[in-house]
């Protein structure tokens, strides 16, 4: 890939650029806690969007996705903003930065990515983040804090691409380490990094390729579920509540509600639990958590659908240490962890099953834990 890029820069543009790379993300639990004032457990993975990037002494940006085989040019004013919705990316990007007073002037890049589109492994994000590090590197003398860098891309989503999400994704792709997971706490911002020991074993998404349309209404009826409970219970968020707190009010709410709630509390929990397992090197108790994740997510929160269900079945069934839904739900990947000696036999009976009754084959995604924003 990055050959590849170079070539391309090469032919459009003339000479070279500096080469810059930001990664995907998984999360290996604490799904629909972030806007619960709660943890997420992200890590950055080795499949990444990489630029070659130069400034070009004018207040033009020119861009060619080598994935997509278009170029873009625009200008630096809000009313450039471009068409193509990939270039809105980069041109929010580029605006994020001169609202915040840093400098953005013109450059030409070439960029391409192997981020799996659509699986939930935030190939925007990744995009954001990659141009935001190398802007702040060759105009700004990296001066924008690292922390800033990821709400510039969250803001990116925001502003420019009509998508209000948390700041998890951007985080993950900034803040990477090879080899560490971080626990990031959604109301403090505060963070750490786990070494993540899993000696023996594998990642592994499987991707249902099943794409339920993840429109606003079910995710909003499961965050007004959750902030009826909190006001119920006279607290900011679901982060503070207890079980035996939500259990004295469960005749107050409905049904709906209560299981809501359950779910978001014992997930803030099982993220906890899963840093202290994670630390002492027990796998089999990050995996149990990972199964009881999808059994609240399915049953409880309700944003699991009957293919992603499937996925897990047949991992139970071969034996898989840990699995579960990876993302807001209603389709897309099951993140698995897999013992290295039976992961052959997992992958041919999950691949051949689901395939005989969806017909279809899932797509497979091996991921290591890795580097997020960097120089190349």
């Amino acid at each position: 890939m990055e050959k590849t890029i170079k070539q391309e820069f090469e032919k459009r543009f003339g000479g070279e650029g500096t080469m810059y790379a930001s990664a995907g993300r998984i999360n290996l639990i604490g799904e629909h806690t972030d806007y619960n004032g709660g943890f997420v457990f992200p890590g950055a993975i080795d499949k990444v969007i990489m630029a070659d990037i130069r400034p070009n002494g004018t207040d033009k940006v020119r861009v060619f996705s080598v994935d997509i085989n278009e170029n873009v040019e625009f200008g630096l004013e809000e009313k450039d903003a471009p068409a193509q919705q990939w270039a809105r990316y980069i041109f929010g990007v580029c605006r994020e930065i001169i609202k915040r007073g840093g400098n953005v002037k013109g450059f030409d890049a070439v960029f391409a990515g192997n981020v799996p589109l659509g699986a939930g492994l935030s190939s925007s994000a990744a995009l954001e983040s990659c141009f935001a590090f190398a802007l702040n590197d060759l105009f700004n003398g990296n001066s924008i804090d690292k922390f800033e860098l990821a709400k510039i891309g969250q803001s990116t989503e925001h502003n420019y691409c009509g998508v209000n999400c948390g700041i998890m994704d951007q985080f993950a792709s900034v803040f990477g380490k090879k080899g560490h997971l971080m626990r990031l706490d959604c109301r403090s911002m505060e963070y750490e990094y786990f070494p993540f020991n899993i000696t023996g074993h594998k990642l592994v998404l499987v991707d249902s390729q099943v794409k339920h349309a993840l429109v606003d209404s079910p995710y909003n009826k499961r965050r007004q579920s959750c902030e009826r409970v909190a006001a119920k219970l006279g607290i900011d968020t679901l982060r503070d509540a207890t079980k035996e707190a939500l259990d004295a009010i469960k005749g107050e709410i409905s049904a709906e509600d209560y299981f809501r709630a359950k779910f978001v509390i014992e997930e803030k929990q099982r993220v906890l639990d899963v840093c202290d397992a994670l630390q002492r090197g027990d796998c089999e108790t990050v995996g149990r958590k990972m199964y009881e994740t999808h059994e609240g997510l399915s049953k409880d929160y309700e944003v699991s659908c009957e293919e992603l269900d499937y996925l897990n079945d047949i991992a139970r069934r071969c034996g898989v240490t840990g699995s579960r839904i990876m993302g807001g739900g209603f389709g897309g990947c099951t993140i698995n962890l897999v013992k290295n000696d039976i992961y052959d036999q997992f992958i041919s009976t999950v691949t051949h099953e689901f395939n005989g009754r969806y017909g279809h084959e899932p797509k497979i995604y091996p991921v290591i834990i890795s580097d997020g924003a960097h120089k190349c």
